[in-house]
């Protein structure tokens, strides 16, 4: 019974953070209106889950370790995104789009690895207790909504089609039904694996964040509209911080 509460509970998380995608998805005007926007939030989501989340995560389980591990993140994302990037230079001729692709699959990879350990904490919440876990699901829920429509928005952002994006966001979303039933039926090795997860994927999402989504956020042709993307940026980590506490 445990383990259907858990699959319930995390393709229900899967499915309530696509309702909002799914409109933007056949919305285009208000699409286009929104994507630097949804940018900006997007960059102050993923800095804040990384910063503020993840990282105190690892410190409380591994110490200082956990900061090599962090930087190792970095790290593995910049050469992750540098083999995508001499891929595309070798097979491909227009370089600023295929630019803009590489971050898009940079952020489904870090939204990946956020999923597995959302399914993860679920699973173990369940294991602890029904009403944990539902009170785990309904917080995963909250975070996940600003987060999967950031992330939807920097995919089209990247050149992929509304579908692309849309089914892509889909398959990193159920990636936290993978998550879950790995620690259902593996917890005890599971947990002692998930504090250095925790670790690299800080690292992965300040890395996209700072790097990919920041760049992002100089184009903008009027000062104003720079300075109010900062605004919606620092509104997604205030966001986050709510969704934490």
């Amino acid at each position: 019974m445990t383990l259907i509460y858990i699959l319930v509970s995390l393709l229900l998380i899967s499915l309530i953070s696509l309702i909002g995608v799914l409109y933007f998805a056949f919305s285009e005007k208000v699409l286009n209106k929104s994507l630097p926007w949804l940018v900006a939030f997007a960059a102050g989501a993923l800095l804040g889950v990384g910063l503020l989340d993840l990282i105190p995560e690892g410190l409380e389980t591994l110490g200082e370790t956990s900061l090599y591990y962090t930087a190792g993140g970095i790290i593995l994302f910049l050469l992750f995104e540098q083999v995508l990037h001499w891929h595309h230079e070798h097979h491909h001729d227009c370089d600023e789009c295929e630019n803009h692709k590489v971050m898009g699959y940079s952020v489904l990879v870090g939204d990946a690895f956020h999923n597995f350990l959302d399914g993860v904490i679920v699973a173990s919440a369940f294991l602890v207790s029904v009403p944990v876990g539902i009170a785990t699901t309904t917080a995963m829920i909250l975070h996940e909504i600003p987060q999967e429509l950031g992330d939807f928005a920097v995919l089209i952002h990247s050149g992929f089609s509304k579908s692309r994006a849309l089914w892509f966001n889909l398959l990193s979303a159920l990636v936290a039904v993978i998550g879950g039933l790995v620690a259902y039926f593996s917890l005890q090795s599971i947990q002692q694996v998930v504090p250095y997860i925790i670790a690299i994927g800080a690292g992965g999402f300040i890395y996209i964040a700072l790097v990919d989504l920041f760049a992002e956020l100089k184009t903008g042709k009027y000062l104003l509209v720079r300075l109010m993307q900062v605004v919606v940026l620092i509104l997604g980590i205030i966001a986050m911080l709510l969704v934490k506490a």
